[in-house]
């Protein structure tokens, strides 16, 4: 027997904050993606010295942008009911509730890591070492691109605790 429609949505809903921010995330993060896609389709990008990008880098970056886009995404299922229940069409799973540690855990160890991660790499930023710039546009460029990536982490860090709320306050935590 199929539960009725309404046993999908077994919470409140989220916050118009954290729905906002959810959105926030995949967007804080397509500016640094577009542009790895540019580099990795041997556009030069004002980076000095420059060279070209081998079949393997460039599969390499692609697929880092494509992972970090899709891992972005994930975000959006601490705001949507497929973040409490699993879609229907998944085979073996669909239909079941999410328990709620299956979300939080990894989403507050990603909002860590990506803390941490993101600190590390922006240490010295906005220098970039012995990596030059054909002019300042493009040095200005890349850290347009880049900066907002430091939002993701704050972002994810709120939708998840939004998220954690919204559980405890249904009694699933």
């Amino acid at each position: 027997m199929t539960a009725p429609l309404t046993e999908t949505r077994t919470l409140s809903r989220p916050p118009r904050w954290a729905v906002f921010a959810a959105h926030a995330v995949p967007l804080v993060t397509l500016p640094s993606g577009i542009w790895r896609l540019f580099l990795a389709a041997g556009v030069d990008l004002g980076l000095r010295p420059y060279h070209a990008i081998g079949f393997g880098e460039a599969t390499y970056i692609v697929g880092l942008s494509v992972v970090s886009e899709a891992l972005a995404l994930l975000t959006l299922g601490l705001v949507r009911p497929w973040g409490e229940r699993v879609p229907r069409w998944i085979p073996v799973l669909g239909g079941r509730r999410v328990a709620p540690y299956a979300a939080i855990v990894p989403a507050a160890a990603g909002a860590l890591a990506l803390a941490v991660i993101w600190g590390y790499a922006f240490r010295g930023f906005p220098d970039f070492g012995t990596v030059t710039f054909a002019g300042p546009g493009w040095h200005v460029l890349l850290v347009a691109c880049y900066l907002p990536l430091l939002l993701w982490a704050p972002l994810l860090a709120a939708v998840t605790w939004a998220y954690w709320r919204r559980r405890r306050a249904a009694g699933q935590v």
